[in-house]
């Protein structure tokens, strides 16, 4: 069985607030593009590892994937077999805060 993907309450305001914006040109693109951000982070169920190290944090539990123009940033929880995403954050904004 996989780890367990779930969303802090920063990476859910991160998706609530992309969607609103991309929202303002097209409702349904925006909740299409919501729906792949989150089904792309649940290919981290079977391969936490898949991302690679936070340059910017030097912490290995700490990972990102890219998902377009979007860094999926992403804590590993092996303990509990748990994945916790922290942002979803645009590249063009320079490094995300978590």
């Amino acid at each position: 069985m996989g780890y367990t993907v779930t969303l802090s309450p920063s990476a859910r305001r991160d998706l609530r607030d992309i969607v609103r914006y991309i929202s303002f040109d097209s409702p349904d693109r925006a909740v299409a593009f919501g729906h792949f951000l989150i089904s792309n982070t649940k290919r981290l169920t079977d391969f936490p590892q898949l991302g690679r190290v936070v340059p910017e944090f030097e912490n290995s539990l700490i990972r990102e994937i890219i998902v377009r123009s979007y860094r999926v940033v992403y804590r590993i929880d092996d303990r509990n077999q748990r994945i916790e995403v922290i942002r979803f954050w645009h590249t063009a904004r320079g490094n995300p805060a978590i």
